[in-house]
């Protein structure tokens, strides 16, 4: 059985087919606040905020999208609603009274999606000024996104008598273990959440066809669209070995479970600059909705050749550690990915953390992200494209990696141009050299993103883009008059 509060109330369920999402049920069950735009995560009119501890043990409201929840992953989690939003006895939130002041609604579908996630910014650990990523996966369709920005910008902060801050004083207890079974017109199906790596595998080996599912957020568009089904899915929530973070004096250490918005919030406080492209990365990665849920684990295991971390983390020598029942096992990122969506995990086996190496200098080198996309943000990529240089004290190239995704069935390495490039000085005619050897990288192919001779074209043009970039950051301190060179 299933059990969870609901807007404050307990709530518990069985026999529901664990594909149902958590926005389906709620809808079947009269809470019609929550809309379905999209399926995929990409709208945020079915937000809802999740009680949840921080990577520090600090409770905080979440938003997520309830469309790619499935609904025994809200097991013992605190769910709150459009509908919860308000007080118990009518009264208007102050986030509501400032959807109305500052007229922030307009045809008011997507509405109840804002005021999710502003509530979740309203009780914001630590707010002091309007966070913009905070209503990032919310899409308004009448473009009225000014006045709703006015209302983030209007909010106080909460006020001592709030009846919700003792709640947020409250540790979060961790999700327990999870055996759910439901009876289907295709048999019974199960959603199995194991709390550690040797429940895990013991589940696995007993049902070797079990399918994975960590944030879901990839998962559960193939359900919501495709209307995929699978027998037995064994979740990764809970499992604690996969949650680990260590920084050590040559590498951070970063769980393949930890949802993305912890892996940003902790750069940004706790390892502010040490790793400056992933710290680019990851407001482009999708939405802070989205990224509420998405693990790192999850987004390179699925070797989706335009996925926006594999760029990255394959310009940062980044490797991965594999488990299994017979060991671990370490590999290269570069190693990973063996064609379109196919990885070197063997059966039963998944990644258990990310290793990326930290600079052995006090100056780091320069590096930058690029992502060719429709929309600025929210957006999958056309091109993604990952550049890191280190020069020696000639202005010269000791080290230079590029990594793009889009361009072929896998995320690449331009490892010829990489190597091309040591021992030269970092100059136009250098990167008109490596462009070259470019010419031949990947296999684009034409889809309604972008055709393929324009994918070709970006491969050089983010190196051309870097390099100007890099100019302002490397160029060489001039000499003073008189001083010797």
């Amino acid at each position: 059985m299933v059990r969870f509060l609901l807007n404050g109330s307990p709530v518990s369920f069985e026999g529901v087919d664990p594909h149902v999402t958590l926005l389906s049920w709620l809808r079947s069950h009269g809470l019609t606040g929550s809309k379905e735009g999209c399926a995929e995560g990409e709208c945020g009119a079915c937000a809802v905020a999740v009680l949840r501890a921080d990577e520090h043990g600090v409770p905080r409201y979440d938003s997520i999208n309830s469309c790619l929840v499935p609904l025994p992953s809200v097991s013992g989690r605190a769910i709150v609603t459009v509908e919860g939003v308000a007080d118990a006895d009518g009264s208007l939130h102050p986030v509501q009274t400032a959807m109305v002041v500052h007229a922030g609604s307009q045809c008011g579908y997507c509405t109840p999606g804002f005021v999710v996630s502003l509530f979740c910014e309203y009780y914001r650990p630590g707010r002091a000024g309007y966070d913009p990523e905070s209503i990032s996966g919310n899409l308004c369709r009448c473009t009225g996104y000014r006045p709703i920005i006015d209302v983030a910008r209007a909010l106080p902060l909460p006020a001592s008598s709030d009846k919700r801050l003792p709640q947020l004083r409250e540790p979060v207890p961790p999700l327990a273990a999870l055996d759910y079974v439901a009876d289907s017109e295709l048999g019974p199906r199960s959603f199995v959440r194991p709390t550690n790596l040797a429940a895990l595998f013991a589940r696995w080996l007993a049902v070797p066809h079990a399918v994975l599912i960590a944030g879901g957020t990839d998962l559960m568009v193939y359900a919501n669209q495709r209307y995929q089904r699978w027998q037995d899915l064994l979740s990764l929530e809970a499992v604690v070995e996969l949650r680990q973070w260590a920084r050590t004096d040559g590498a951070l250490i970063i769980g393949a479970g930890v949802e993305l918005a912890s892996v940003e919030h902790r750069l940004m406080h706790d390892h502010a600059g040490e790793v400056p492209m992933l710290e680019q990365l990851l407001p482009l990665f999708s939405s802070r909705l989205i990224r509420n849920r998405a693990t790192l684990g999850g987004s390179l295991a699925t070797a989706s050749p335009i996925g926006d971390a594999a760029p990255v983390l394959l310009a940062l020598d980044a490797s991965l550690t594999l488990v299994s029942p017979r060991g671990e096992r370490r590999v290269l990122l570069s190693d990973f990915f063996t064609g379109y969506r196919q990885t070197v995990l063997g059966p039963q086996e998944l990644i258990l953390s990310v290793h990326i190496p930290l600079p052995k200098t006090k100056r780091p080198p320069f590096s930058r992200f690029y992502k060719v996309s429709k929309r600025v943000l929210d957006d999958i990529s056309t091109v993604a494209g990952a550049f890191v240089v280190e020069l020696d004290g000639a202005a010269k190239v000791e080290r230079l990696r590029i990594a793009y995704g889009g361009v072929a069935a896998t995320p690449v390495r331009a490892l010829a141009a990489e190597q091309l490039a040591v021992g030269l000085p970092w100059s136009r005619e250098t990167v008109s050299t490596l462009l070259s050897s470019l010419e031949t990288l990947g296999t684009p192919q034409s889809d309604h993103r972008g055709h393929a001779s324009y994918r070709r074209a970006m491969i050089g043009k983010l190196l051309e883009k870097f390099y100007v970039d890099s100019t302002s950051v490397l160029a060489p301190a001039p000499v003073r008059a008189g001083a010797t060179p």
